[in-house]
């Protein structure tokens, strides 16, 4: 073979390897972010549940100081 055409396709050999390498790390790197950001959305949903049952207590202390104000003022 031609020098010229085993240059061709060990540099065509190279651009492919290059180019798929590329593509998994980025492939990689999104599938991390993507983890990522599923965990902190879970985190979020976690707090969206508990912030009910948490204003309900901040009512029912309201109401007891509330009670307590009145009971003082008598």
């Amino acid at each position: 073979m031609n020098s010229e055409i085993i240059v061709a396709l060990v540099a065509f050999a190279g651009t492919l390897a290059g180019t798929f390498g590329g593509i998994i790390t980025s492939s990689k790197m999104t599938n991390y972010r993507l983890q990522q950001l599923e965990t902190r959305v879970n985190e979020h949903n976690q707090y969206a549940k508990r912030m009910p049952v948490v204003e309900e207590q901040i009512k029912v202390a309201n109401h007891r100081i509330e009670d307590l104000e009145q009971y003082h003022k008598q």
